[in-house]
This record gives structure tokens, sequence and C-alpha cells, in this order.
């Protein structure tokens, strides 16, 4: 190929893309995500050690208290970094969310269950819907809470396959618009009143009289949740499967049904069906056994606190109803064959696990997210923008910050004492605060390392192409962050500028 058709190609392939090829082709001159988190986490023990030398320290908006670094590189730093390494690693949130779930996707998978279910319904359907059916069931896949960036991204890779697309551009997908979309849904989620008790609490700060309800931006949020889904959908086509091609690994051949296969499939329907019965029974009555016994609400219950085992049992169960009918499962060995092989393909995870969760231990041991997150917080009230700007200049900032802080509620417990009530003295509503706030805690979702899931995901990907690099994966997710940021943006500037209601009783003013 000569010189000059060289430049003609890379000057069609347009600045975005050649931005992407750079994010790449430098992304995957990184390390193994192992050995990634090794020196992220080496990086962190040398700052605390650093910082805390130089005396950095901030103080907490809201008891004034003074946060020091930690130094971690001390006597007692090293103490507790050997004497929390065990618990640092077995008490990792996503550690069990991923193995338990895993156990009841996998036998459904391995059974041939996941795979009946996608010809009988998914493949069915018009292939215009099933991309936008995908993103939706995703961004409302939040409900319940982080389980469906676990449980998602590894079917919709097998529903791009079975379709003749690459799986990992479905992964991708699916993946960035649970993260990307972490804050929309239709759906009052578990994420709601949690953030809103912190609204609550910056509130006070100026009208102990203001009363900040789960609901407040439930308008916004749900109109968001729809406006994302031909985001999401255009990246994926115009994008993210174009970059990454035609799929030349294995593929299944998709055969027809059998008659026993269609046996088993409405079978295993109907087993769902009793446990949905049964789950109901639990939830819907006001004395419900997985109500909170208390207050009898279901969004702080214990209800909540077992999506993780409701969701394997919803896969497990009908996965062995399904295999006991076609023969897949003969016996009890069979039983445990299926379970053991549901696992024997989370070793990657299970070591990257390991390290991420050291890493991210010695992140809040050390002290260093708080003070980057009020740091940031002070540097947006120096910079003094009013109105618009402000909103918009306070998402960008708190979006930096969720990529080292990604926790939503570790951030907000910071930022809201700060912003909610410097925004109130100048006449705007808490909710319009917290507005602004959902949208910077998604969108940099699923990009940050800090994430957890975003190594769960890179896994799951290497299912597919063992030479996937960071570069490769990262440029595939970040499109959506992109895209995102200036959907959710434009959204909440025509929110702002026309005044519209963010919730039930809660406009952009006081």
């Amino acid at each position: 190929m000569s010189q000059e058709s060289s430049n003609q190609n890379v000057h069609k392939r347009g600045i975005f893309n050649r931005f992407l090829d750079i994010i790449e082709k430098y992304g995957n001159k990184l390390p193994d995500p192992v050995m990634l988190f090794v020196i992220i986490a080496v990086i962190v023990l040398l700052s605390s050690a650093l910082f805390s030398f130089l005396g950095t320290s901030a103080i907490h908006p809201v008891t004034d208290e003074t946060i020091k670094v930690v130094n971690l590189l001390s006597a007692d730093g090293i103490i507790q970094i050997l004497t929390g390494l065990v618990d640092n690693f077995t008490s990792f949130p996503p550690l069990g969310l991923v193995l338990v779930v895993m156990l009841g996707v996998g036998v459904a998978e391995s059974t041939g269950f996941i795979s009946t279910v996608m010809k009988t319904t998914i493949l069915s359907a018009p292939k215009k819907i099933i991309l936008p059916t995908i993103v939706l069931v995703a961004i409302l896949g939040n409900a319940a809470a982080d389980a469906a960036m676990v449980v998602l991204p590894p079917i919709v890779a097998m529903i791009f396959i079975a379709l003749g697309r690459h799986p990992i551009a479905g992964l991708a997908a699916a993946y960035a618009s649970v993260a990307g979309g972490f804050s929309a849904n239709l759906l009052i989620s578990v994420l709601d009143p949690l953030v809103a008790g912190f609204t609550q609490t910056g509130a006070d700060i100026i009208d102990p009289n203001y009363v900040a309800n789960p609901a407040m931006n439930y308008y916004f949020l749900a109109v968001s949740a729809l406006v994302l889904i031909p985001v999401a959908v255009l990246i994926t086509t115009k994008i993210v499967e174009p970059r990454l091609g035609k799929y030349t690994g294995k593929r299944e051949k998709q055969e027809s049904i059998t008659p026993l296969e269609k046996r088993g499939f409405w079978w295993a329907v109907a087993s769902i069906g009793v446990l949905l019965v049964i789950l109901l029974i639990t939830i819907l009555p006001e004395n419900g056994m997985l109500r909170d016994p208390e207050t009898g609400s279901i969004t702080d219950s214990p209800f909540m606190d077992s999506i993780v085992p409701i969701m394997m049992i919803l896969f497990l169960v009908p996965a062995l109803i399904y295999g006991k009918i076609t023969g897949s499962i003969k016996n009890t060995k069979d039983i445990a064959d299926h379970l053991t092989k549901s696992m024997s393909s989370m070793g990657v995870y299970i070591v990257i696990a390991f390290v991420a969760a050291q890493m991210i231990a010695f992140f809040s041991w050390s002290n260093l997210g708080p003070i980057v997150a009020i740091k940031g917080a002070n540097l947006l009230q120096t910079i003094g923008f009013t109105g618009l700007p402000m909103f918009i200049g306070f998402i960008i900032i708190a979006a930096l910050v969720n990529l080292m802080v990604a926790s939503a509620s570790a951030k907000w417990a910071i930022l809201a004492p700060v912003f909610v009530p410097m925004f109130m003295l100048l006449g705007y509503s808490p909710a319009v605060t917290q507005a602004a706030y959902r949208i910077a805690d998604s969108i940099t979702n699923p990009i940050t390392p800090m994430l957890a899931y975003f190594a769960i995901a890179l896994t799951f990907a290497k299912k597919y192409d063992k030479k996937i690099g960071i570069g490769t994966f990262m440029s595939s997710l970040l499109p959506y962050t992109i895209g995102f940021a200036i959907m959710w943006i434009i959204l909440f500037t025509v929110w702002f500028v026309f005044k519209i209601p963010l919730g039930p009783g809660n406009g952009i003013f006081m």
C-alpha cells in the first residue's frame, strides 16, 4: 500500500477513531490486569508515604475533622497491611457476589438452558429491537444494584455471538449500559434512598425543614433511561463493532430446538413462575418475611440484602430442571460437575479480585480518596462558576473524582455537605444538585479501574479473545462514557433552562 493511500485511510477514520486508536495502542502496552493492580497498589503505598511526609490534609465538610494522609509504609501501616491481607480478600464485596451469581449462571449456560432461552425468545425477535432491548434491560438492571454488572455482560456476549456479531461488542454494550447508566432507571432503585439520605444531611445545614425523598429525581432519571438507549445502540453499531471487526473465534452452530429442549424450556419457565410467586408472597404483604420487620419497607430490607442469592436461585433451579428433562443432568454427580465447571473459568477473576481487594483497601486506609474529593470540591468553589456552567463544572469535577472513588455513597457523603448547601445559598434546590451528581457518578463508571467489575468484564472478554489488552477493551468502553456524558449534559441543560420538575415536588430552584 502506498504512503498516500495509507494517509487517505487514516484520514477517513476520523479524529475520534484515531483518538481511540491511541488509547488502544498505549493501553495495550499496560501490564496484565493482575500486575496493573499490583503496580497501582505500590503507587498508593508510595503516595501515602510521600503525602504523609508532606503533611497533606483536608477538613471534612460535616465533622470539621482534619483528615490526614496515613503512611502505610510506617510500622503501624505495615502491620495493618499484613494483618488485613486475608480479610481484605474474603470481605471484598464483588468476590462473593460474582462467585455466587456465577454458580447459577454457569450451570444455566453449561446445561444449555441459556442457549435455548435465547433461541426461543431473543434470537427469534426482530433484529432491530434486540440491541435496544438489551440496553434497556441493562439500565433497568441497576435496580438490582451491582448484580447486573456480573450477570448481563456474559449473557449478552453469548447473544451477540449467536447473532453472528462480535461477542466483545455485546459485552461492552451491556457493561457500559449498566455501569454508565447506573443512576438512570424507570424504577426507584436501592441507590435512591441512600443518596437522598446524604442530600438531606447537606440540606439540613441551610434548611432543617427541607425533606429529601428517594423520588426527588425520578422524572429526570426515568427520561434519562430512555434517552441513553439510542446513544448506546448508536455507539455499539457505529463505533465499537466496526473497530472490533469481524469475530473469527469459535462460534457454535445454531441448531433448531428439539422437542425435548422445548419441553425442558417450558418446565424451566414454569419453575421460574413458581419461584416468583413465592418471592412475591415474601415481599408484597405488609408483614412479608423479606420486608423490614420494623418499618415494613422493601428498599431497606432483607429482600434487598438477598438479591444475589435470589438471582442465583432464579438461574440455578430452572437450569437444573431443564438439565434433568433434556438429559444433560442424569444424576447428582452431573450436578456437581456442572457446578464445578461454572467455577473453573473463574480462576483468573479470583486472582484479580485478590490483588484488586488489596489495592482498594490500601487506597481507603491511606485517606487519599476523601482528600482528593474534598480538594476537588474546593477547586470548583474557587473557580466560581454560576448558573448552568457551574453545574456542568460540578458534573465534570465529580466525574473525575469518580475515577478514583467509585462508591456512589462514599463520594456523596463527602460532596453533598459541600455542594448542596453552597448551591442552596445561590437559590438552587438540593434536588438539582443531586441530579447533577447522579450524572457524574455514572458516566465514568465504565472506564474506572476502581470499580472492580471492570476487571470482571475484562475477564469475560478474555474468554473470546485471550490476547485482548486493557487498551482494546478500554477503547471499546470509552465511547459510551463520552456519548453518555454529552447526552446527559444536554438533557440536564434542557431540564435546567426550561425549569422542568425533577421529581414529585422538586424543581430546579428553592
